[in-house]
């Protein structure tokens, strides 16, 4: 870790990870990306395929989705800081010329916490996004449930203890699964909505 924090810092840092064995078949260690100070930080899974390739969150279709979903409620999505509970890409076999994404596991994203608490400290977002069930359960433990935890403002956990933590937190379903969805209209108008409250909230400060 960096003695003086900033995303270039912490993105150089990363490289040189050996906190678990994902390293060792990722392209690169992908750090959070966006504006230093931002006031919403969103909190997703771990990167994908393209993200390990290009080095950067959610550029992939899911990060696109997003990208629609959150201009759709109002927020520019270059106002907002992204990043992964999981810094690094795990995977297992291929499909084609593309790898299969693998979630990873408690000990990966136990691993990274530092990492996480680095980029808290570095932006120090007044709100998080959660994306889908991997990152409610890194934050809120092994009992989160996105279906039930959606759409809804909280606190951030005392048992997840980070230097500055945010002063809200809204779960939302990660993009990805909008894009998986057997009705995708309905599953974006739904993250949509959930994206809405978000924004209400960031908006009143």
């Amino acid at each position: 870790m960096p003695e003086r924090l900033s995303v270039k810092g912490l993105r150089e840092a990363v490289q040189d990870c050996r906190g678990c064995e994902l390293y060792r078949d990722a392209t690169q260690g992908v750090m959070g990306d966006g504006r230093r100070d931002a006031a919403l930080m969103l909190l997703g899974e771990r990167p994908g395929d393209v993200e390990d390739q290009r080095g950067e969150p959610f550029v992939g279709p899911a990060g696109k989705m997003l990208d629609d979903a959150l201009a759709d409620v109002g927020i520019d999505p270059s106002d907002v800081f992204r990043t992964n509970v999981v810094k690094h890409f795990r995977w297992s076999g291929t499909r084609g010329k593309r790898r299969i994404h693998q979630s990873p596991s408690r000990a990966h994203v136990a691993a990274c916490g530092p990492w996480l608490d680095a980029e808290l400290r570095l932006v120090r977002p007044s709100g998080v996004v959660i994306l889908g069930g991997t990152a409610g359960k890194a934050v809120y433990g092994a009992s989160f449930k996105v279906g039930e935890a959606r759409g809804k403002l909280r606190e951030w956990p005392e048992a997840f203890l980070v230097e500055r933590p945010p002063d809200w937190v809204l779960a939302t379903t990660h993009p990805s699964a909008v894009l998986r969805a057997d009705d995708r209209r309905s599953a974006y108008d739904d993250l949509v909505a959930d994206l809405r409250i978000a924004a209400r909230r960031a908006r009143a400060g």
